[in-house]
């Protein structure tokens, strides 16, 4: 067997199921707040998750995300506490009756989580001329999302539910968590069981918003060029199947 034939995956077929399982992971991923259990989450269900979120694609393979886990009740009392601050300031921000929604919203769970987690981006990891990374600076942040969205995926299909917090001052995080300033908080995120999960977006529930129609967002050859019409109906299709819970 040469070297390049030892390097390629030898089972490299899904099948059906796994690719339903996938799907079925995706469609009812939700970002959790109120739904925490105090429940532990074992060590080995946690080191899947985060290998899972360590195995993100990343440009030039540059890799520069961390995850801080922030168990200490002290540490997650003052980022609660940054929250509350952060969150007054965004519900002033709107008017009338949103603001009076926003208000009624649940947007963390801090501290009914048992774990929480900052994924973090170091800026400088691998020096300053990165493969791919040369003319998008960007990339290094965009590949750490990806390790959230993973760590996010992995979550669901363990069960758990993960909650994105983001309405906190950055240099209040940083200086709560001690980042130096090469590193960039990406992503505070709270994880644990959960009572249930909802079946659509809270969000879209509450009538904050609601999900687009995809075939809106996709065009041909430029930004807002002319729709594909045929794909445009099963993309349409596709999107009723999926916010009806069915298999496609």
């Amino acid at each position: 067997m040469t070297d390049r034939a030892a390097a390629i995956q030898g089972d490299d077929v899904l099948t059906e199921a796994d690719r339903l399982g996938l799907y079925r992971v995706l469609l009812s991923r939700r970002d959790v707040r109120g739904q925490f259990l105090p429940d532990p989450i074992p060590d080995e269900v946690l080191a899947r998750i985060l290998v899972a979120a360590h195995h993100a694609p990343s440009v030039g393979f540059m890799q520069p995300w961390s995850f801080i886990l922030v168990r200490s009740p002290e540490t997650r009392a003052r980022i609660k506490d940054a929250f509350a601050q952060a969150n007054d300031e965004a519900a002033r921000m709107f008017e009338g009756e949103a603001q009076a929604t926003y208000r009624s919203l649940k947007l963390e769970g801090i501290l009914e989580s048992p774990v929480n987690i900052c994924v973090t981006c170091d800026r400088d990891r691998v020096g300053p001329v990165v493969l791919g990374r040369t003319h998008i600076p960007t990339m290094d942040l965009y590949s750490t999302v990806c390790a959230v969205e993973n760590l996010w995926l992995a979550a669901r299909a363990e069960g758990l539910g993960l909650g994105w917090v983001s309405i906190i001052s950055e240099p209040a995080l940083k200086d709560i968590l001690g980042l130096p300033e090469r590193v960039v908080p990406v992503a505070y995120l709270c994880l644990g069981k959960v009572s249930h999960f909802f079946a659509q977006p809270e969000l879209e529930t509450r009538g904050w918003r609601k999900r687009l129609p995809l075939a809106d967002l996709v065009s041909l050859d430029r930004w807002e060029g002319p729709r594909d019409e045929a794909l445009a109906t099963e993309l349409a299709a596709a999107q009723d199947r999926a916010e009806r819970g069915e298999a496609f």
